[in-house]
Protein backbone atom coordinates (compact mmCIF):
# COMPACT_ATOMS: atom_id res chain seq x y z
CA UNK A 1 0.00 0.00 0.00
CA UNK A 2 1.65 3.39 -1.03
CA UNK A 3 2.12 5.72 1.66
CA UNK A 4 0.29 9.34 2.02
CA UNK A 5 3.37 11.30 0.61
CA UNK A 6 3.14 8.72 -2.61
CA UNK A 7 0.08 9.50 -3.76
CA UNK A 8 0.55 13.18 -2.26
CA UNK A 9 3.56 13.54 -4.85
CA UNK A 10 1.46 11.67 -7.66
CA UNK A 11 -1.28 14.18 -7.33
CA UNK A 12 0.57 16.88 -7.83
CA UNK A 13 2.81 15.48 -10.62
CA UNK A 14 -0.61 14.83 -12.11
CA UNK A 15 -1.97 18.66 -11.42
CA UNK A 16 1.30 19.64 -13.07
CA UNK A 17 0.80 17.79 -16.43
CA UNK A 18 -2.66 18.66 -16.69
CA UNK A 19 -1.48 22.39 -16.22
CA UNK A 20 1.38 22.35 -18.74
CA UNK A 21 -1.09 20.64 -21.48
CA UNK A 22 -3.55 23.82 -20.23
CA UNK A 23 -0.73 26.05 -21.38
CA UNK A 24 0.71 24.47 -24.71
CA UNK A 25 -3.27 24.02 -25.49
CA UNK A 26 -4.04 27.82 -25.08
CA UNK A 27 -0.90 28.86 -26.67
CA UNK A 28 -1.38 26.61 -29.96
CA UNK A 29 -5.61 27.27 -30.62
CA UNK A 30 -5.85 30.14 -33.20
CA UNK A 31 -7.15 33.42 -32.02
CA UNK A 32 -10.85 34.11 -33.68
CA UNK A 33 -10.21 36.98 -35.60
CA UNK A 34 -13.06 40.11 -34.61
CA UNK A 35 -14.45 42.83 -37.10
CA UNK A 36 -14.60 46.52 -36.12
CA UNK A 37 -16.36 49.51 -37.41
CA UNK A 38 -15.76 52.79 -38.53
CA UNK A 39 -18.28 55.12 -39.08
CA UNK A 40 -17.65 58.03 -41.75
CA UNK A 41 -19.99 60.59 -40.84
CA UNK A 42 -19.78 64.26 -40.29
CA UNK A 43 -16.42 64.82 -42.43
CA UNK A 44 -14.75 62.76 -39.73
CA UNK A 45 -13.36 58.66 -39.18
CA UNK A 46 -15.45 57.53 -36.14
CA UNK A 47 -13.19 56.14 -34.12
CA UNK A 48 -10.22 57.88 -35.42
CA UNK A 49 -7.94 55.52 -33.62
CA UNK A 50 -8.54 52.08 -33.45
CA UNK A 51 -6.31 49.12 -31.70
CA UNK A 52 -6.84 45.91 -33.25
CA UNK A 53 -4.90 42.09 -33.26
CA UNK A 54 -3.07 41.29 -36.18
CA UNK A 55 -5.84 39.25 -38.74
CA UNK A 56 -8.80 41.54 -37.33
CA UNK A 57 -11.12 42.79 -40.16
CA UNK A 58 -12.10 46.76 -40.09
CA UNK A 59 -14.55 47.98 -41.95
CA UNK A 60 -15.82 51.55 -43.08
CA UNK A 61 -19.30 52.66 -43.70
CA UNK A 62 -20.11 55.72 -44.80
CA UNK A 63 -23.03 57.76 -43.57
CA UNK A 64 -21.99 61.21 -45.24
CA UNK A 65 -23.71 62.32 -47.65
CA UNK A 66 -21.05 62.55 -50.04
CA UNK A 67 -18.64 59.94 -51.20
CA UNK A 68 -15.13 59.25 -49.68
CA UNK A 69 -12.43 56.92 -49.89
CA UNK A 70 -9.52 55.28 -47.32
CA UNK A 71 -6.03 55.52 -47.92
CA UNK A 72 -2.74 54.65 -46.53
CA UNK A 73 -1.38 57.71 -45.71
CA UNK A 74 2.22 57.17 -46.46
CA UNK A 75 3.03 54.69 -49.18
CA UNK A 76 -0.38 54.60 -50.26
CA UNK A 77 -0.32 51.21 -50.25
CA UNK A 78 -4.06 50.44 -50.15
CA UNK A 79 -7.23 52.29 -51.11
CA UNK A 80 -11.05 51.78 -50.93
CA UNK A 81 -11.79 54.05 -53.95
CA UNK A 82 -13.74 56.25 -54.01
CA UNK A 83 -17.17 54.77 -51.11
CA UNK A 84 -20.61 56.23 -52.30
CA UNK A 85 -22.86 57.09 -49.15
CA UNK A 86 -24.42 54.08 -47.28
CA UNK A 87 -21.66 51.98 -49.19
CA UNK A 88 -19.03 50.09 -46.94
CA UNK A 89 -15.31 48.53 -47.73
CA UNK A 90 -13.34 46.23 -45.57
CA UNK A 91 -9.83 44.62 -45.49
CA UNK A 92 -7.63 42.27 -42.61
CA UNK A 93 -5.41 44.67 -41.02
CA UNK A 94 -2.40 43.08 -40.72
CA UNK A 95 0.14 46.43 -39.27
CA UNK A 96 -0.51 49.75 -38.23
CA UNK A 97 -1.26 52.14 -40.29
CA UNK A 98 -2.30 55.91 -40.46
CA UNK A 99 -4.52 56.58 -43.38
CA UNK A 100 -6.95 59.46 -44.42
CA UNK A 101 -9.28 60.22 -46.99
CA UNK A 102 -7.85 61.05 -50.49
CA UNK A 103 -10.61 63.56 -51.31
CA UNK A 104 -10.95 65.22 -48.13
CA UNK A 105 -7.77 65.53 -46.97
CA UNK A 106 -8.29 66.85 -43.65
CA UNK A 107 -10.16 63.36 -42.39
CA UNK A 108 -7.37 61.28 -40.98
CA UNK A 109 -6.88 57.83 -38.60
CA UNK A 110 -4.93 55.45 -37.75
CA UNK A 111 -5.35 51.93 -36.75
CA UNK A 112 -2.57 50.26 -34.80
CA UNK A 113 -1.72 46.31 -34.61
CA UNK A 114 -0.86 44.89 -31.54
Amino acid sequence: MKSRWHQYRNSIGWLYILLLLNIITSCTQKKTPKMYIVEIKQMQFQPADLTVQDGDTVAWINHDMVPHDITEEKSKSWTSGPLLPNKSWSMPVTKSADYYCSIHVVMKGRITVQ
